[in-house]
């Protein structure tokens, strides 16, 4: 009798033991199989990332119906060199950095959103500045100044689209 209690306790040991093992064996396949999938992705994203710089027409951001239709015209803005009327005062100047969700959008339709989105910036700090023209406006992307009168500068990806722009705010005569 005692031997085979005995037994039966050495069986009972053994088959925990055994479970233990093949619990410890599922872990590590569990844990490999997301390190894996972890590798993977992250091997996929950086495969497909994106961040292609564009130059964009201003004319088309400045006439496009959400911009006319979101911008207040009282306030002037002056790309690059353009000739602006007589600076009556200087009120400082201001950087902006807008991104926009690009993901399912063409890369001239999220650029377009992100250069609105810099340009609305512009004009709320023109208005708290008292200014009424925003002039030298420039491309700023990551603090790298391009200059242009008729292109400004975009970054698309997959997921973003992101539009840096700076200038200086001043009050201009004949307003």
């Amino acid at each position: 009798m005692v031997q085979v209690a005995l037994k039966k306790q050495w069986v009972a040991q053994a088959g925990l033991k055994i479970k233990s093992q093949i619990r410890e064996i599922e872990m590590k396949k569990t844990w490999a199989t997301l390190v894996f999938i972890g590798v993977a992705a992250t091997t996929a994203l950086s495969a497909h990332a994106r961040d292609d710089k564009l130059l964009m027409p201003i004319s088309v951001a400045m006439e496009s119906s959400d911009t006319k239709e979101k911008l207040d015209s009282s306030i002037k803005y002056y790309f690059g060199k353009q000739k602006t009327p007589k600076v009556v005062q200087k009120l400082g100047n201001y950087a902006s950095n807008k991104k926009t969700n690009a993901f399912g959008k063409a890369d001239d339709v999220a650029c377009q959103w992100a250069f609105l989105s810099a340009m609305l910036s512009l004009e709320q700090r023109a208005k708290e500045l008292g200014a009424n023209a925003v002039i030298n406006i420039v491309s700023n992307y990551k603090k790298v100044e391009m200059s242009s009168e008729t292109e400004y500068e975009c970054h698309a990806g997959a997921i973003m689209a992101g539009v840096a722009l700076k200038g200086d705010f001043v009050k201009i005569s004949g307003k």
